[in-house]
């Protein structure tokens, strides 16, 4: 896979074979936990709420919503982690962030929460959408590149100005980025279920 930053110059790409990886549920521990105020909430999904995906907006206006229109069999956690019960194989999640300072700050901490074991899901990574058109300040640009380091991928999504407008969003009005990240989500939901029925 490929970490892709849109910017308006076009796509830079960077290298990130290592970085296609599924972490544990729970997290990698050692990490200190946010304080009680800056951790998400938490709801235990019942019997019957089912999701290929998870998109977990770290803070509001994130654009969980979306992103479940993206894609189907997808839904929006309304900012909760959604956790599930004993014996059930955890929930797979993508955090979702504006690339401001308060949407990758909250982002940040979100990461923190999950890496230090609080939130049992199956995280997958982060989606990063432009706050605005252009390139990210070079400052939030290298805070972006550090909360990259502690997820398992990154995909960040450019500012789309027919989404702004009032067009249903779309994979046929959405650039490439757009479409490799739903492109990448298959492909790992879809090893996820081999792996679980090669398990049984």
């Amino acid at each position: 896979m490929t970490l892709v930053y849109v910017n308006s110059s076009g796509a830079e790409k960077v290298e990130a074979v290592s970085r296609m990886r599924l972490a544990g549920a729970g997290g990698q521990g050692g990490v200190v936990l946010p304080g009680p105020l800056d951790r998400l909430p938490r709801r235990l999904l019942d019997d019957g709420e089912q999701a290929a995906v998870w998109w977990l907006g770290a803070h509001g206006g994130a654009g969980e919503s979306t992103l479940e229109e993206l894609f189907s069999g997808s839904r929006a956690a309304d900012h909760s982690w959604p956790l599930t019960g004993a014996n059930v194989a955890p929930a797979r999640v993508v955090l979702v962030a504006r690339t401001h300072a308060h949407g990758l700050r909250a982002a940040q901490s979100a990461i923190r929460e999950w890496a230090a074991g609080d939130a049992h899901v199956l995280l997958l990574g982060l989606v990063l959408i432009a706050d605005a058109p252009g390139r990210l300040p070079h400052g939030l640009r290298q805070l972006a590149d550090l909360i990259a380091g502690g997820v398992p991928a990154v995909w960040s999504i450019p500012w789309i100005e027919a989404w702004r407008v009032g067009e249903p969003p779309a994979p046929h009005n959405a650039p490439k980025v757009v479409r490799r990240l739903l492109e990448d989500l298959r492909a790992m939901t879809e090893a996820g279920a081999s792996a679980r029925t090669g398990d049984g």
